[in-house]
């Protein structure tokens, strides 16, 4: 991990430090998926569940387990049950947050360590030597969380009426396509399936772990058929009852299948997960609450159903400063996002006894603290020209005083640095990590009079119009450490006569206007892959493959579907490097990945995307003294995606 002043890299566990810094290859993912832990015997459940069985409204826990349910070892201590885990919802929130605390759920997964990826909804799996198909076996006797019975039947579903339908957009599936090559399912018998590529698929296994990707595992059929003509004529009715605008609009809102938050608004839909929705973010102003999925599929080491925990509460708060407010208070259980920033640790350590916290450790994986992003494919043209200059990208990152910016929010802790894979990295690439971070006004205006040399009277540049540069960056408003970053950006622009504005809105906004709009001019973000295999499965802003590739949306489209009417085709060099990223994927060959990867940094380095801040800091997050097995550290990374994989089911309380 980046350290805090040299870049270098810390020591972490061995098992951690060999996943985040070797190459990963598709054999060591295959051989690890073959494990499977020994089956304990059966059990204890919830006292919530029994008294249910008791009353003869759920049927036995035998009844309600798969044949061969998965065994979860509890990190310390097998737990006790009941409690709720009181969390948050921040502003609008993203709520595809919430896949790290309660869906993580794929049919494979990674390990706590993140040294490797495990079976988990699928009981097995198996792959031919050049990783063109794979088979999937499901557990016999899995279910809902309404009782209906999970096999290939829900995966084929997904397979042939979602995937397949060109009618309905479908998110984050880039580890079923390579190129123009996309994945075929074939169903074998109720629990067995397999997947078939034309050309090898090194990084399928290990990229269909990442967090949120699987939706195999998340489209009931029997529950979200109704919605579609192929099987309810009157689909279109329901809809029009729902105030919507026709079955696609109604599907899309009940599935979630393009945007994540959507599923989590349902709380109708069964799920595989430990607690589903039973109020849906938006059906309250102050609550939304995850309950106990009575059917979970996974027990602990001595037999017992989990999750321990009843119930997940999560309260919707205003911003950060009431969510730090209310940690004061002790009335967060477990929480590092938007509350685990360095101006926040002194006031949080100050607190703990009063509180009844404590700290645990998030391990940065990141490439950048904040990468700034610039629309090159902005469809204003003059400002996608603009945008799409290196020499102009250049002079704004001269003109950044970083060490003011690292003194000022981070109390003098950090390098500065481009968004580059972590020094001490067999990928590191020196020139993509330093170039144009030093600190030169002279510098900045050299650059910047290559593209604007023209000012009005105020002292601000023109662009090739006529018209005064004027950069709206739109910033998610409770990212407080980049808020401040960019508040004192916008005097080091002004300095230089670029007329910088910073416009912030809520995080669950800034959803809708960065990833599904093509009109903005700038806007920032700090996560992505920085070191070993993270770099691999999230290299955003090295190569422009998928929609978190802020800084070239119209790229991405291109890639990812040429005749989509928002599609922009790059340039040679980047087309290259998306070709490259494509050999990436597929290859079964860790030198062929590494020498492609190299390759792809050089030519990120030669068009220089985004414009980067500092190498990224270790963080934290708060857990109250009495929420128990939750490790001391952890990787910080939606795409691990933590905490998920640390097990939040056999968390409890004492």
């Amino acid at each position: 991990m980046p350290s805090r002043r040299t870049g270098g890299i810390k020591i972490m566990d061995k098992i951690t430090r060999r996943f985040f810094l070797g190459a990963s290859t598709a054999t060591l993912a295959i051989a690890a998926i073959g494990l499977r832990p020994a089956l304990a015997a059966a059990g204890g459940e919830a006292p919530m569940l029994k008294a249910l069985v008791d009353a003869g409204t759920l049927p036995a826990l035998a009844d309600r387990l798969p044949k061969n349910p998965m065994v979860v070892t509890p990190l310390h201590d097998v737990g006790k049950y009941g409690g709720t885990w009181k969390s948050t919802i921040v502003g609008g929130g993203s709520l595809s947050m919430l896949f790290r605390y309660q869906a993580y759920e794929p049919l494979v997964r990674y390990n706590p360590e993140w040294s490797g990826v495990i079976p988990n909804v699928a009981e097995k799996v198996t792959s031919n030597d050049t990783a063109t198909e794979f088979t999937f076996k499901l557990r016999e006797g899995m279910k809902w969380s309404d009782g209906k019975p999970y096999t290939t039947e829900d995966v084929m579903f997904w397979y042939e009426d979602v995937f397949s339908n060109k009618d309905i957009e479908v998110t984050n599936q880039d580890h079923l396509i390579i190129g123009d090559d996309r994945a075929v399912f074939t169903k074998v018998d109720d629990l067995t399936f397999k997947v078939a590529f034309k050309n090898p698929n090194g990084l399928f296994l290990s990229l269909l772990a990442w967090a949120d990707s699987d939706q195999t595992t998340r489209f009931p059929k029997h529950y979200l058929s109704q919605f579609l003509p192929k099987y309810n004529p009157d689909a279109d009715k329901l809809a029009a009852t729902a105030g919507l605008s026709g079955w696609l609009q109604l599907f899309q809102k009940k599935s979630g299948a393009a945007l994540e938050d959507d599923f989590f608004t349902n709380s109708e839909i069964p799920v595989l997960h430990p607690w589903k929705m039973k109020v849906a973010p938006g059906e309250s102003t102050e609550h939304a609450i995850a309950e106990r999925n009575a059917y979970y599929w996974k027990v602990d080491t001595a037999g017992n159903q989990l999750p321990y925990l009843d119930t997940i509460d999560y309260v919707l708060v205003a911003d950060a400063q009431v969510l730090l407010l209310k940690c004061l208070q002790g009335e967060i259980d477990l929480l590092d996002q938007y509350i685990g920033t360095p101006t926040n640790k002194s006031v949080l350590f100050d607190g703990k006894d009063k509180g009844d916290y404590g700290f645990y450790t998030t391990l940065s994986t990141q490439p950048n603290e904040m990468a700034i992003c610039f629309n090159m494919t902005h469809p204003d043209k003059v400002k996608a020209e603009l945008y799409s200059s290196k020499d102009f990208r250049a002079g704004i990152s001269h003109a950044i005083d970083r060490q003011a910016m690292i003194d000022s929010v981070f109390v003098g802790v950090g390098t500065p640095s481009q968004a580059a894979i972590a020094e001490g990295d067999p990928m590191y690439n020196e020139r993509l990590a330093k170039q144009f971070t030093e600190y030169d006004v002279a510098k900045a205006n050299e650059f910047l009079d290559k593209v604007a040399p023209k000012k009005d009277g105020d002292g601000f540049r023109l662009d090739s119009s006529g018209r005064r540069i004027t950069v709206v960056f739109e910033q998610d408003q409770n990212r407080l450490e980049m808020v401040d970053m960019m508040q004192l950006l916008m005097p080091m622009l002004k300095e230089v006569g670029i007329d910088g504005q910073l416009k912030l809105i809520d995080r669950s906004l800034w959803e809708v206007r960065i990833r599904q709009n093509m009109d903005y001019d700038a806007t920032t973000n700090r996560f992505g892959g920085g070191i070993g295999l993270a770099a691999f499965l999230d290299p955003r802003y090295f190569v422009p493959f998928s929609d978190n590739a802020f800084y070239a949306p119209g790229w991405q489209i291109w890639y990812n579907d040429k005749t989509a009417a928002n599609a922009v085709e790059p340039p040679a060099q980047v087309q290259e490097a998306l070709k490259l990223y494509d050999v990436m994927k597929s290859t079964v060959d860790d030198a062929k990945r590494t020498e492609a990867f190299k390759k792809i940094l050089e030519i990120a380095a030669d068009q220089f995307y985004t414009v980067g801040i500092k190498i990224p800091n270790d963080a934290y997050g708060i857990v109250k003294n009495n929420f128990k097995n939750v490790p001391a550290k952890m990787p910080n990374s939606f795409g691990y995606p933590s905490p998920a994989p640390t097990n939040p089911e056999q968390y409890y309380k004492v």
